[in-house]
């Protein structure tokens, strides 16, 4: 299909009636131009309320699940009776009602046996997503625009890692095709449920957190979108946190491999794995705030137009730890101790945000997220339990007071005294550099750190380097 544009709108872009209204009319507008297929998050904080039901059920926590299926039920009632009209109610609420409903008959079972089998979380989840595919798709027919709400489990075929899963892009490709491809040629804005697909054999799973982003762009590529919008409440990938920088500023553009490594190593704006099926056909994405849907936003491209040098942007991370090993024994080859631990870290499913080794006394440690330090830890024990119960092996040490700084930038390549300029600003704020860590490409520099000196850090990163005031020159060039 022709220029079609595939919108995502996030958790708080969906977090109220009004904010899906203000959803539905950005929606609309894009309509009157081009094919639009939208998908959805959940409300805000209601994956958290699911998780947090599905928890208590295993620990039979009866009252407890009770009183948050009430919440589930509350809120989405009640968002239904300000979003829609009188007349448009009765069928809305009955949907609601059945999703809440399949939702509790999941949690039920999860009480009676006492554990939460991973497919029936992955199933149980993405109830949020369906809830407010429904609540769009009502909220956009009572304007008289044609809508239908689609289950992605019905158009996303994925492996079968549940929690965690990975798209099959040919059988998803035929499957969005066969499904959506009719509603969109009869003039329809098919509202898909983020987050979630279903294995070759219909099992249902889910991408990860966060995984609507990636969702969408599954989507416009299987489709061959002309584009992806990706709406958040933020007016684009900005130079650094602003709460951490104050002069921060919006980046007009950046290309897919700064955005994909701003997401990795921190950013909020869009889902890691996000822009890995886009690559292929260069599809642009746009990253845009829903509640200022005025603004530009920031262009998602490529490669830039203009050759960049230096720094684009700076990210931080404290949900962290530190992962040392060291050989005891000449016995224990390093490099082999190594590469063991990264298959341990693979059977985790772990994502290694920073790698760095001592060639003298073969240690070397990484970085992980603290959400999954304890799967870590246990694959490691398993995998090097022989080395470590000879004494081959020093005993793993964790440092959790840690915090991650990432520069990022295509420019930063063959800069020379970049790397200095950004350690003697560290320095400059008695912050302890702890390890560092810089990939072949140089396109991202990373720097582990004490937690407490972490926003310093990125203050005086932002400032020596010079990101913002570079960001907004660049802006005032283009215009002019």
């Amino acid at each position: 299909m022709n220029d079609l544009l595939v919108m995502k709108f996030g958790g708080t872009s969906m977090g109220s009636a009004g904010c899906i209204q203000a959803a539905a009319r950005i929606i609309a507008q894009g309509r009157e131009r081009r094919p639009v297929v939208a998908v959805v998050s959940a409300m805000s904080k209601i994956t958290d309320l699911l998780l947090d039901s599905l928890r208590r059920a295993e620990g039979g926590d009866g009252p407890g699940l009770e009183a948050n299926l009430q919440k589930l039920q509350d809120r989405h009632t009640l968002t239904c009776r300000e979003l829609l009209p009188p007349e448009k109610q009765e069928a809305a609420l009955q949907a609601v009602h059945n999703l809440v409903a399949e939702f509790q008959r999941i949690a039920n079972g999860v009480l009676m046996l006492g554990e939460r089998p991973p497919r029936s979380v992955d199933e149980a989840i993405a109830i949020g997503e369906r809830l407010s595919a429904l609540l769009m798709a009502a909220c956009l027919e009572s304007q008289g625009i044609r809508a239908v709400a689609v289950n992605g489990a019905e158009v996303i075929v994925t492996d079968a890692v549940f929690g965690s899963a990975s798209p099959l892009m040919e059988p998803t490709r035929d499957k969005a095709r066969q499904n959506l491809l009719p509603w969109l040629e009869g003039g329809v804005i098919p509202v898909v449920t983020g987050f979630n697909g279903a294995t070759v054999d219909g099992r249902p799973t889910t991408l990860g957190r966060g995984g609507s982003d990636f969702s969408a762009s599954i989507l416009a590529a299987a489709l061959d979108a002309a584009e992806l919008w990706i709406w958040t409440d933020v007016d684009g990938i900005m130079t650094a946190d602003p709460r951490l920088a104050p002069d921060a500023a919006v980046l007009d553009e950046v290309t897919y491999g700064e955005a994909a490594e701003l997401a990795y190593r921190g950013a909020k704006v869009l889902h890691p794995r996000t822009l890995a099926p886009l690559v292929e056909k260069q599809i642009p994405v746009w990253s845009k705030n829903s509640f200022a849907p005025g603004k530009p936003g920031t262009k998602i491209v490529p490669r830039l137009a203009a050759e960049e040098h230096g720094p684009r942007a700076v990210t931080s991370m404290t949900n962290v730890a530190l992962v040392s090993l060291e050989p005891a024994s000449a016995v224990l080859s390093g490099t082999k101790a190594m590469a063991r631990a990264l298959e341990a870290l693979s059977a985790a499913n772990a994502e290694v945000l920073a790698l760095s080794s001592s060639s003298y006394r073969q240690s070397f440690c990484f970085l992980v997220r603290k959400d999954e330090l304890a799967a870590v830890l246990e694959c490691l024990e398993a995998t090097l339990s022989l080395e470590l119960a000879h004494g081959y092996l020093k005993p793993i040490q964790v440092d959790e007071n840690v915090g991650l700084l990432s520069v990022v930038g295509e420019g930063m390549k063959g800069t020379p005294g970049l790397a200095g300029r950004i350690f003697t600003a560290i320095s400059r704020e008695n912050v302890n550099i702890i390890s560092i860590a810089q990939g072949s490409s140089e396109l991202t520099i990373s720097i582990v750190v004490r937690r407490e000196g972490l926003e310093k850090a990125v203050r005086a990163v932002h400032s020596e380097c010079r990101i913002a005031e570079q960001a907004r020159v660049r802006k005032q060039g283009e215009r002019g």
